[in-house]
């Protein structure tokens, strides 16, 4: 288990497009499981590969209802619209309202490769959507309506 360095803006890795993942090997899998123990050590609820500097579709999420590990996500339908406050790991300091789907589906590969099919609303649709936007280059920023320091 390690716990990597989180990226910051405007490191050029956030702005990248990420590769799929071809091959699920024991490299991936260390490298999911480092990304959850980052991710906790850090406090958040949710961590894609860029931010460790891994150029790969690969995201970890955790809001509270559950641990989910996946790769290659792709969100296969939005419904519904929803306007939260966001903030990122990778843009600390800063918060920003910005306007999702409230309801997504999403496929992608769980860690033994079988295909994994969820559908989410709520907190867990924002933060899927946000950890696959990382994966595609996109910081909350890009979208937010709103941007502000942090008063906390």
């Amino acid at each position: 288990m390690s716990v990597y360095k989180i990226l910051t803006d405007p490191n050029p890795v956030l702005r990248q497009k990420s590769a799929p993942v071809k091959n699920i090997n024991a490299g991936v899998l260390r490298v999911l499981e480092n990304m959850r123990d980052t991710m906790y050590s850090a406090d958040g609820i949710g961590l894609a590969a860029p931010q460790i500097g891994v150029s790969k579709r690969m995201i970890v999420v955790d809001p509270g209802e559950n641990y989910l590990e996946i790769i290659n996500p792709v969100i296969v339908s939005r419904e519904g619209e929803q306007n939260r406050s966001e903030g990122c790991l990778s843009v600390p300091g800063k918060v920003g309202w910005c306007k999702r789907a409230r309801k997504v589906k999403v496929t992608g590969l769980n860690s033994q490769g079988e295909t994994i099919d969820l559908e989410a609303e709520g907190i867990l649709a924002l933060v899927l959507q946000h950890e696959i936007d990382h994966l595609d280059g996109i910081l909350f920023p890009d979208i937010a309506f709103e941007v502000r320091v942090d008063e906390l």
